[in-house]
Formats: structure tokens, C-alpha cells, sequence
């Protein structure tokens, strides 16, 4: 006889019943009936004192047993101890959700509401998880559903963008990645690194690492965040300079004036990978007022503000959204789909879809 079909209370008894039913028809023909056999693979140290006459009896005086009160108890803190491991940080959450159910089950933990209890003090290590569960929990009704809710949530995170992604930002309008080539120049204004609309076709030159400062490292619309060109380690940004304006003759010094570098073509404010003011804000381009998670293929604005006015360092400086147009400018023999900033009417043009390309 197997020694795994032997039952020391370290089984639930309806699990062991159900295991052994399989053998029914042989047991019943060949080893002295079928509950007879049932009984001599109960360890000796299970006191059966009840005359037991079928499997609902031999049941029923298992559960009654002092053992599966300890086994009960024991799933039972098991239950209660159990944490949630993120996948990102090394988990497995389908094994995660059978561990719970398996407890659940082990502990006659039935109720859904208790269910829901334990589920959530297992995220407690993870705020996003903890929160999105918080608002679903209520129209939670049994196990299936909270497992449907909770897989769905982890797909979501999956999605969000985190300080540190790799992405690429596409121009919707026209299908062209924010390209930049390292050492490749604008030959007017700054003549820094320079952006551009590149390619349909992705490649290397359209990656970006997201830098940003939030504290749960979860980028979101609506807070600042630095774009980091994957190849060179330049930021996404514009440039401000300063020039003499007139001398003053009291103060026996020059007066200065600031401005922005100006776009090769159309005289906006050029977008350079080596910015000096290189902080950008993201929003929805579709929902003016929402604020939540930046996810892999929402439809964004990109804007900046810029830290001068004429007169020099200001708070309340002009805010500039990040555009690609049809405008195009040259350097030697080749042309380049200008991009810039400006602080004209939001169209189809301001648009860009954020591709998640690499999770943190």
C-alpha cells in the first residue's frame, strides 16, 4: 500500500477521503472491502473510538479529532503570516494565489469577508496593491472574484511606467519616434544634441529612461519627470541664454537679457537632448482633469516651464508643450522632422502615445 495515502492528520480529511475514493474498486475487491482499508491507513495514534460503518461516519470522527483542530490552527497562521512577493521582485503570484487558496481551504477559512481580510494584510508590503484592492474589495463576492479582481490589478501595474522604464514616445499624428543620435548637432542655436521625429521604425536612438522623484517610485501625470536619452545620457530639455542688452552707466555694468534658444525652422523654442531646464510634466491628452498612473500607451501632452522671463530667474514662467509638425529642417544632406516647444493651441500635433519598452 502506499505510504502517501496514509492519513496523520497532516491532510485535510476531505482531501485524504477524496484521494483514496480513486481506489475504491480495487480496494473493494482486493483488500478486504474498501472502508476496512480506509481505516488501517489512519495512524494508530488517532484514537478511533466511534463504530464506524461508512466514509461519512469515518468523516465526521476525523474532524472531531484533536489533530485536525491543530492542523486547522496551524493553516490558520500560516494564513494569517502570509505575504505577497511582487513579480518584479522575484514572487510568483499564480503560486501565490494557490498557497491561499490551499490555506483557505486547509483552515476552513469559507467566509468570503474573512477571505478578503487575509488577502489584503498580505499586500501589506506593497501600497499600490493595497490601495486598488481597497477600492474593489466591496463588490467582491467569492474566490474566483477575488482572484479575478487581484490578476487584474497586477496587469495594470505591469503597465505602469516606474522611474527608471525605458520608453519610447511616439508621435501619434505621424507614427515617428522623439529620435536623438548621440554627437549628431543642431548647427544653429545651441547647437547641442538635436531632437527630432525620426522613423516609423523603431531602433535604439528612440529610447528614453524615465527619471522621476516620486516615493513610490510610480510615475504619474501631472508631477515632474526627467526624460534621459538611453544611448548618450542626455536629458530632454531647452536652453536658455543670456546677452548684454545696454550698459549701465550708473552701475558701470552690462544689463542682461535672457532668451531661448529658437527650432532651426519655425523659430519656436528649440528641444535639445542637453537641456538645462530638462523637468516635464505629463497629462492625458483626452482627460484634462484626470490624475492617476502614467501607463504604456496613454495619449499624453508633454509640457515644460521654463525657469526665465527676459528679465532673467522667474516662478511664474512660460508654460511650452512639446510639438512635431511637418516643418523640416537640414544639416549637410540630411532632413529631419523638426520638434519643438510652444505655447500656442493644443492640437493633434501636441500629442504622443508613451511606450512602455522596459520595465523598471
Amino acid at each position: 500500500m502506499n505510504s502517501f495515502l496514509k492519513y496523520d492528520g497532516n491532510i485535510h480529511p476531505d482531501e485524504w477521503i477524496n484521494d483514496i475514493k480513486k481506489y475504491y474498486n480495487m480496494w473493494e475487491n482486493n483488500y478486504g472491502g474498501f472502508l476496512s482499508t480506509a481505516i488501517s491507513l489512519i495512524n494508530p495514534t488517532i484514537k478511533l473510538l466511534t463504530e464506524i460503518n461508512d466514509l461519512e461516519k469515518l468523516r465526521d470522527v476525523l474532524k472531531k479529532d484533536i489533530t485536525f483542530t491543530v492542523f486547522k490552527d496551524s493553516n490558520k497562521r500560516k494564513l494569517q503570516s502570509l505575504k505577497y512577493k511582487s513579480e518584479r521582485d522575484g514572487g510568483d503570484t499564480l503560486k501565490f494565489f494557490t498557497e491561499f487558496r490551499n490555506l483557505c481551504y486547509n483552515s476552513e477559512t469559507n467566509d468570503i469577508g474573512e477571505q478578503k481580510k487575509y488577502f489584503f494584510k498580505a499586500l501589506n508590503d506593497y501600497s499600490y496593491f493595497l490601495t486598488e484592492f481597497c477600492k474593489r474589495m466591496k463588490n467582491i463576492n467569492s474566490m474566483n472574484e477575488l482572484i479575478k479582481e487581484f490578476e487584474e490589478i497586477v496587469m495594470n501595474e505591469s503597465n505602469i511606467i516606474r522611474g527608471g522604464s525605458i520608453v519610447a514616445l511616439k508621435h501619434v499624428a505621424t507614427g515617428k519616434y522623439l529620435t536623438s543620435i548621440e554627437g549628431l548637432c543642431y548647427t544653429t542655436g545651441s547647437k547641442r544634441q538635436l531632437i527630432y521625429s525620426g522613423d516609423s521604425e523603431f531602433n535604439p536612438n528612440v529610447l528614453w529612461k524615465i527619471i522621476n522623484n516620486q516615493s513610490n517610485n510610480y510615475a504619474c501625470t501631472k508631477t515632474d519627470i526627467r526624460l534621459q536619452h538611453n544611448i548618450s545620457g542626455q536629458s530632454l530639455g531647452i536652453i536658455q541664454y543670456q546677452y548684454q542688452y545696454k550698459f549701465d552707466q550708473h552701475r558701470r555694468r552690462y544689463q542682461y537679457k535672457y532668451e531661448y534658444h529658437k527650432s532651426p525652422s519655425s523659430n519656436h523654442t528649440e528641444v535639445s537632448c542637453s537641456g538645462s531646464e530638462c523637468t516635464w510634466n505629463f497629462k492625458h491628452s483626452k482627460l484634462e482633469n484626470y490624475e492617476g498612473y502614467l501607463k504604456s500607451n496613454d495619449i499624453v501632452n508633454l509640457s515644460i516651464k521654463k525657469s526665465y522671463n527676459i528679465n532673467g530667474p522667474t516662478q511664474d514662467g512660460q508654460v511650452e508643450f512639446l510639438r512635431s509638425h511637418d516643418v523640416q529642417f537640414t544639416i549637410g544632406n540630411d532632413t529631419f522632422q523638426e520638434v519643438v516647444c510652444h505655447n500656442e493651441r493644443l492640437g493633434e500635433n501636441d500629442e504622443w502615445c508613451i511606450e512602455l519598452i522596459k520595465q523598471a
